[in-house]
């Protein structure tokens, strides 16, 4: 049986596959630790590449499973309650990032960044607030504006010099 790959379906199989390949080895730059993955956002980036290379359906599904994978594989992140506000964190970006950016017809590519990194940490801080709070620990909105944007800020800089040049390489290419 010969596969053929100019099937557009098998390469964002395999795409999607890569890139949640590499969600899994890119936090082992940062070592493991939680206070640099935070600021770094290794998970991030292959989650924003994927839905903009394969678009949204498949960066919401890497970015849903991720955080699991990497949890079930290495005990990183704790799979309750820290992989789940992730899963929801990264799947966000997946839809917004891919949906935005075919919307405006791959035009506007660092607004479909931006809208998505700000859904994210919404969707980021709702999460942890209510998983925390049926823990019974708080989430207030001074940690919800330390965590989603004074601590990522050097993360999300990087995606937004890295990933437009990353996505304009992968174009010239193809």
């Amino acid at each position: 049986m010969k596969i053929n790959f100019n099937n557009i379906t098998i390469k964002n199989l395999v795409l999607s596959a890569m890139f949640l390949c590499l969600g899994i080895i890119l936090p082992f730059f940062t070592g493991q630790i939680k206070e640099i993955g935070d600021t770094l956002l290794p998970m991030h980036f292959p989650i924003m590449l994927c839905s903009l290379i394969c678009g949204w359906k498949h960066g919401f599904t890497v970015g849903l499973i991720l955080p699991f994978f990497r949890s079930v594989l290495f005990g990183m992140p704790p799979i309750y309650p820290n992989a789940v506000w992730m899963s929801a964190e990264l799947a966000t970006y997946g839809f917004a990032t891919g949906f935005l950016y075919n919307l405006f017809a791959r035009k506007k590519l660092y607004f479909s960044l931006l809208v998505s990194m700000v859904c994210g940490r919404i969707v980021w801080g709702i999460t942890k607030a209510v998983l925390l709070g049926m823990a019974g620990k708080a989430f207030t909105f001074h940690s919800f504006v330390a965590g989603a944007l004074i601590d990522s800020l050097p993360g999300i800089l990087l995606q937004l010099a890295l990933i437009p040049l990353i996505v304009k390489l992968i174009k010239i290419r193809r």
